[in-house]
């Protein structure tokens, strides 16, 4: 039964390891991998999220031009365990964003793509109590994001200018940019409890900011997520479980050469269901959606619809 618990634990991180965050999200499989005991391990994630929605200090108004932004951030990544409490882990992203805005009375259309910023992450399993049918983990995860993404797009903010009478743009180059500039830190942590078929996790991921290019500093940024669950299928070689993870974010405005950025802050509360699935200890796997329930932002921006995220990991 040992090997089935560390099995369970397997996919306990794994369930809410995508972030609010559209910036920086960083996908934390170590929280989940980390568990299962000494060796390698590897995969993928996606998060794709639609900005359709303009919104002025958190109040909904007319999207007359009918901008938008759609973002999706794949994620490569691999790692090795040391043993059944520690592992690192590398993360590569790949980011592509498509948009459509106003700029003075013309609609400006464009795409940005290429690598983000890389980040390397190293969790320990702090607790993990294990017996027939409850288990309990805690982890913790630290560490470093680096400035490899391309910033150039934060160069809009320094002639961004409102022309009178046109239609105001809810997509600006902080929101375009592949990366920040800048060395962040990153630190976080998650619980994961299992009673028979039920079944909570909890996940937390702060990311500490520095200035970047152009002056440029990223507010610091706080996401969460988690939620209950339930094991469909719960045999010795796979599970398949349904949870409803409720995730969210909270971030204050940015600074860019020592003023605040009015339109950057947002706290943003999200629900949805998500499908888990393991097999043979080796693959984890889970899909799941995310719609908002509540996003309160600063100043005038384009917030998400709704966000689809998937991912797959194999422990060699």
């Amino acid at each position: 039964m040992k090997n089935f618990n560390l099995f369970l634990i397997s996919l306990s991180g794994f369930a809410t390891s995508i972030h609010a965050c559209d910036l920086c999200a960083v996908y934390s499989a170590t929280q989940a991998h980390g568990e299962i005991g000494k060796g390698f391990f590897g995969g993928a994630a996606e998060q794709f999220t639609h900005f359709g929605t303009v919104q002025e200090n958190g109040r909904e108004v007319p999207n007359e031009t009918g901008q938008y932004l759609d973002s999706s951030i794949s994620q490569i990544y691999g790692g090795y365990n040391f043993n059944d409490r520690a592992g690192l882990q590398f993360n590569l992203p790949l980011i592509y964003r498509s948009f459509k805005r106003p700029k003075g009375f013309s609609i400006d259309r464009g795409t940005e793509s290429g690598l983000g910023d890389v980040s390397l992450l190293a969790n320990l399993r702090a607790y993990r109590h294990e017996a027939m049918n409850f288990t309990a983990t805690w982890s913790i995860i630290g560490g470093v994001k680096f400035p490899t993404g391309n910033s150039d797009r934060i160069k809009e903010e320094l002639n961004e200018i409102e022309v009178p009478g046109a239609p105001e743009s809810g997509i600006h180059g902080h929101d375009l940019a592949l990366g920040s500039g800048s060395y962040d830190g990153i630190i976080g942590s998650g619980i994961f409890v299992r009673y028979q078929r039920a079944f909570l996790t909890a996940n937390t991921q702060y990311a500490i900011r520095s200035t970047g290019d152009f002056d440029y500093h990223y507010a610091n940024d706080l996401t969460w997520s988690g939620g209950p669950g339930v094991y469909l299928l719960l045999e010795d070689n796979a599970t398949i479980s349904l949870q409803l993870i409720v995730s969210g974010e909270h971030k204050n405005r940015d600074t860019f050469q020592g003023d605040l950025a009015d339109d950057t802050g947002i706290t943003s509360f999200y629900l949805g269901p998500q499908i888990n699935f393991t097999w043979n200890e080796k693959i984890s796997a889970e899909i799941g959606a995310d719609l908002p329930v509540s996003i309160a932002n600063t100043a005038l921006q384009t917030v998400a619809d709704y966000r689809i995220r998937a991912g797959i990991t194999y422990r060699f």
